[in-house]
């Protein structure tokens, strides 16, 4: 959700609890691929970049599940890093709010070409923006031309709003009094704040209330959830921090209603993997509307990475052993992720319990990612 870093990592010396490899549980199919590039690559975030710790999942139909984890959970106390445990996963949220667009434009209930105003008369009409001319699919692919209100935000002084709620339409005010992007395609959380009050629109119900219950429930993502107003996150978790002057500043709690349908959800490593594989898979759309959905435009590589495209929600980057693969990521206080699946239906996620501040750190991450899905092949 927030734009890359450029100050700098602040190195760290600290225990670093390397290697930890473990099962995936009862029942799982032993690892049988081999996954010491994606360890190496685990141990380089937390040793070269000094990320305070690092968790991978990595689920493939022929080799089974396999977990592995660098560093620590929490600095404090010296707890190593799981990769089971409850995390913040930004805007992969994305990828959840368009699904639910999308099933809606499949019950004929929206339509992707119609205009914001359509749905929501008046909500974008000042500063030169106008929602008659911007259609909910432009929406979903950020080329609507609206700017991103995250980047409104006091990020040099979170502490002083990290426990306030933002609504929706405060947040599309802060994003229409900001100057207009100089790129056709701008990432912007707003799009998907617009997106869920469209479902709110067309539904009745909030859109988190339409996630349950089309994805969450469905899919039995028993770790997923929305915080609401909530600053905690409950049950097992690693703290989260981001590099200070003084050493790492732990920005765990948070309110995360400023991101709400671009931003907000909490999830696992296992819950994310379960869910691409859906949507990939076609339980969650039927086939025209996959399409649509990974109908993609060029990203800006300084945005996201060089390669990659977008869809609505969803990203494409190419790998080096062929093909490309469909994912998301996300960046909110605290934590870093990313992840997607590949051709053949091996999929990866990854987190750190520490926000990257380098340009190096931020391709290492996604550098393990294509590690991950190409280890073997």
């Amino acid at each position: 959700m927030r734009e890359r870093g450029r100050r700098g990592l602040t190195l760290v010396a600290a225990a670093v609890a390397l290697g930890a490899v473990t099962p995936a549980g009862a029942g799982a199919a032993p690892d049988r691929c081999g996954h010491a590039g994606l360890q190496r690559a685990l141990d380089g975030l937390t040793g070269t970049y000094g990320m305070a710790g690092a968790a991978a999942e990595v689920d493939d139909p022929a080799c089974g599940r396999w977990t592995g984890t660098s560093g620590l959970a929490d600095v404090g106390t010296g707890r190593p890093m799981r990769a089971g445990e409850r995390v913040r996963i930004g805007s992969t949220t994305k990828t959840f709010t368009a699904t639910v667009v999308l099933q809606l434009a499949a019950e004929h209930r929206l339509a992707l070409d119609a205009s914001v105003a359509h749905y929501l008369p008046g909500l974008v009409r000042s500063n030169g923006y106008d929602g008659r001319k911007i259609t909910v699919r432009e929406l979903l692919q950020h080329t609507s031309g609206l700017p991103d209100h995250v980047a409104a935000l006091d990020w040099d002084h979170v502490d002083r709003w990290r426990f306030r709620h933002f609504s929706a339409r405060e947040e599309v005010a802060m994003a229409l009094a900001l100057p207009r992007p100089d790129r056709r395609w701008t990432y912007s959380t707003t799009n998907f704040v617009i997106a869920g009050m469209i479902i709110k629109k067309v539904t009745g119900h909030d859109p988190t209330t339409e996630i349950t219950r089309r994805i969450i429930v469905p899919l039995g993502l028993h770790d997923t959830y929305w915080p609401g107003d909530s600053p905690h996150i409950e049950g097992p978790h690693p703290r989260g921090y981001e590099a200070g002057d003084d050493g790492r500043n732990d920005v765990t709690d948070f309110d995360m209603s400023f991101g709400g349908a671009g931003g907000a959800l909490v999830s696992s490593l296992t819950d994310e993997n379960r869910f691409f594989a859906a949507l990939l898979g076609g339980r969650l759309l039927p086939p025209d509307r996959l399409a649509q959905m990974t109908t993609t435009v060029p990203a800006d590589p300084d945005r996201l990475w060089e390669g990659a495209r977008y869809g609505l929600g969803l990203i494409s980057t190419p790998l080096t052993c062929g093909g490309r693969y469909w994912g998301h990521g996300g960046t909110v206080p605290g934590f870093d992720t990313a992840g997607g699946i590949a051709p053949g239906g091996r999929r990866v996620q990854l987190v750190l319990n520490q926000n990257i501040d380098s340009e190096q750190a931020f391709l290492a991450l996604h550098d393990a990612v294509r590690t991950a899905l190409c280890e073997g092949r």
